[in-house]
């Protein structure tokens, strides 16, 4: 049940994500949603290992918009790469 609660949080992670992220990705609500899940299972994963999270435990809603963040930074530098290169 709790990866379902991890895409319900992704999903409002990734929206929250793109509205504080300056600038413009090209994105559509689909990607937007999908870079929050990975953002949420990003932060639940990294915060199971590090510690602040026990096995079943999920990351809370901040920390899952601080790891959609990351990732919509890290797709910001990718795309302006590929878009160099073509």
């Amino acid at each position: 049940m709790h990866y379902v609660w991890m895409f319900i949080v992704g999903l409002a992670a990734g929206y929250i994500a793109r509205m504080l992220h300056p600038g413009k990705e090209g994105m559509g609500l689909i990607l937007t949603g999908v870079l929050g899940i990975a953002g949420s299972f990003l932060a639940n994963f990294l915060g199971q290992a590090i510690g602040w999270y026990k096995a079943g435990q999920n990351a809370g809603f901040i920390a899952s918009v601080i790891g959609a963040i990351v990732l919509l930074v890290i797709y910001g530098f990718v795309a302006k790469k590929s878009d160099a290169a073509s």
